[in-house]
């Protein structure tokens, strides 16, 4: 089985690549579930807290594509390495902060190497295998975002309760120093451009774009429905506050889940698995804005929810090894980009929905959002730039992605 997957070596890689996956998503949300914490020790409000998450991801969307360009031609091992070292560094600053500026200012120097780690690591991992097994690859890779939410986040939050917070904080900072040194120790020193996930295997700008686009909607309207969750599971569904936890952990599990299946899928369909789990989004929110005040039926809708969100990551880390018109890690950047992007416009505009239509149009206009995304995702192949190509190369053989779109 191991032969068949990959080298030991390359496992031993992707098992820390995927450490690294769950530190960097952990670090980033941790300061919400330490919040009250934070904010008594440094003398300074719940909402200026909340800062610390918000402008993390503002920096992670803002930076992601010109930090990508400036160290493209750094080679892999050589870059996540700084990456690593930068993360640890920063995250041991974070942990002694004396004042709320020092912290502020240590997750933005966090969060500046989350943002290139991001657009190296799909293809830093893809590189470890062959390209008829990476969509399993990936789901390993991705599987440490959602271990994060279900196990690191909340285990940071008891740690720093049962101790202090800043315990948490060292506590990433050694497992960070730990990938770095599995990093230094086991992953393969390839040139800068030289790997075999380096390009796209069918690149295809149309289709790229088209990707980053959809995945922008899709986003969008997963978290336009996501962001205020606990208010609909409480004031809609009627659960009562102490349900809370155990939904949101039914939901990652079945997250957990959507990771694992993609994995399975995306290597032999992968337009359709990615446009049917969009699908099936625009399904499991139209059916929580519509059976919202049934708590068998909010389980259900919420559970299948976060099972396609997971589930689309894999698939767009996936699809863009076999897209990128041109570098895959500015490709990956992109639409990590573009990923961030949908969680802020989410959140926006579950917010604007708020006063207004209310909570359970959230639900609903996420549904919208996903049935639109839906429709540009079935459309994609009618913007392959390869059909612009077909007149002069008909007897030439399409690859394999194409030819299955």
């Amino acid at each position: 089985m191991r032969e068949r997957f990959g080298s030991k070596s390359a496992i031993v890689s992707l098992i820390a690549l995927t450490l690294a996956v769950f530190t960097y998503v952990t670090t980033e949300s941790l300061p919400i579930g330490l919040l009250p914490l934070i904010a008594k020790d440094l003398g300074t409000s719940a909402s200026a807290v909340g800062l610390l998450v918000t402008g993390y991801a503002l920096i992670v969307v803002v930076v992601s594509l010109p930090l990508t360009r400036l160290t493209r031609r750094l080679p892999r091992r050589r870059l996540l390495c700084i990456l690593l070292g930068v993360f640890v560094v920063a995250t041991c600053l974070s942990a002694v902060a004396w004042n709320y500026w020092l912290l502020m200012g240590a997750r933005m120097v966090i969060a500046l190497s989350q943002a290139v780690f991001w657009a190296v690591v799909t293809p830093a991992a893809a590189g470890l295998f062959r390209a008829e097994v990476r969509g399993r690859a990936m789901s390993i890779l991705y599987a440490g975002a959602s271990v994060a939410a279900l196990a690191g986040i909340p285990a940071g939050t008891w740690l720093g309760q049962q101790t202090d917070w800043r315990v948490s904080f060292f506590a990433l900072s050694g497992l960070g120093l730990l990938v770095l040194v599995t990093v230094v120790s086991g992953l393969p020193n390839t040139p800068a451009g030289q790997g075999t996930a380096d390009r796209g295997s069918a690149p295809d700008r149309g289709r790229y774009l088209s990707i980053v686009a959809t995945t922008a909607i899709a986003v969008t309207g997963a978290f336009a429905a996501f962001t205020h969750i606990s208010p609909f599971l409480t004031g809609i569904s009627g659960f009562a506050e102490s349900s809370i936890g155990p939904l949101l952990l039914v939901r990652g599990i079945a997250g957990l889940a959507g990771v694992v299946v993609a994995g399975y899928l995306v290597d032999r369909h992968d337009w359709l698995t990615m446009a049917g789990l969009i699908g099936l989004q625009g399904l499991a929110l139209a059916g929580q804005f519509a059976f919202g005040a049934s708590q068998v039926g909010t389980v259900v809708t919420i559970s299948l929810s976060g099972f396609t969100l997971a589930g689309l990551t894999v698939a767009l880390g996936s699809r863009v090894l076999v897209y990128a018109p041109g570098d895959s890690d500015m490709a990956s950047a992109g639409t990590s980009t573009a990923f961030n992007v949908g969680i802020t416009a989410g959140a926006f505009l579950s917010s604007v929905l708020l006063p207004g239509p209310g909570l359970r149009s959230t639900a609903l206009v996420g549904a919208l959002l996903s049935l639109a995304a839906f429709a540009m995702a079935l459309a994609e192949p009618v913007f392959s730039s390869r059909r612009k190509l077909a007149p002069a190369t008909a007897d030439e053989p399409l690859p394999d992605h194409t030819r299955a779109a």
